[in-house]
């Protein structure tokens, strides 16, 4: 058995192409993170999408850190996710509000890259900034501002976002992620080297 290509060959892209989505490809992104699941079928997300040709794209590249303005401004799409903080069925904290988005998020990802699409995910943003210029509600948080294309040429990158984008992938093994009995104590399924992809 082997992971799916989409999870095993997954990068975070820095350099973006030209090439524009078509408005049913960009719908399609939506329409996967819209079926995720959540805690009560709350649905939590908020999605504010903008395409690299519309006014807000440069509203929302304003709002990353210097850092991330460099390459991301090269994408074809940036869309900031957010999520509600409390719950629509009793107004009390909904503290799975962030969990649910990330689960659709991860739709979102797994839908694009079928579509050769790769994405950014960026905590580099000024969140206070999104929400004010973006008008959103008090009861929304501004969780990430993800970057998403097709994938242009790392060669044509400066330095250094050239040396990040080539850096080889790396991950924790699975004995330092999954245990068992009491925390840190690795699940006797997972005390050998992770397999490979």
């Amino acid at each position: 058995m082997s992971l799916h290509e989409h999870i095993s060959n997954r990068k975070s892209a820095l350099s973006f192409s030209e090439q524009v989505l078509a408005d049913g490809v960009f719908i399609k992104l939506f329409e996967a993170a819209r079926w995720a699941p959540s805690a009560f079928n709350e649905q939590p997300w908020r999605f504010i999408a903008a395409r690299r040709d519309e006014p807000s794209f440069n509203i929302m590249l304003d709002c990353l850190a210097p850092g991330n303005q460099a390459w991301a401004a090269k994408a074809a799409f940036l869309v900031a996710t957010l999520a509600k903080k409390t719950s629509s069925h009793n107004g009390a904290p909904n503290r799975h509000a962030s969990h649910d988005l990330g689960l659709a998020i991860g739709n979102l990802t797994f839908q694009a890259l079928e579509f050769g699409i790769h994405l950014h995910q960026m905590g580099g943003f000024d969140a206070q900034k999104t929400i004010s210029l973006f008008s959103v509600p008090e009861d929304f948080e501004a969780v990430t501002i993800i970057a998403g294309g097709y994938p242009g040429d790392i060669e044509s990158l400066d330095e250094p976002i050239r040396s990040r984008a080539l850096k080889p992938r790396t991950r924790k093994e699975l004995n330092e992620l999954v245990f068992s009995g009491t925390f840190g104590e690795s699940h006797p399924l997972f005390t050998h080297p992770s397999p490979t992809k």
